[in-house]
């Protein structure tokens, strides 16, 4: 499963770990995260998000 990473603050989703404190269980990849789902450290919406190279 692939990392992303929040534009504006660097922030890295790691599907291995989630977002425990938002709800989102390890191992759910970041296509299946919820459309509503916020970066957990500065807000920024997915759609500011890339795939780690």
């Amino acid at each position: 499963m692939d990392r992303y990473v929040c534009g504006p603050c660097g922030y890295v989703y790691d599907p291995k770990v989630g977002d425990p404190d938002g709800g989102i269980a390890p191992g759910t990849p970041f296509e299946k995260l919820p459309d509503d789902w916020v970066c957990p450290v500065c807000g920024a919406t997915k759609d500011l998000f890339e795939k780690e190279e």
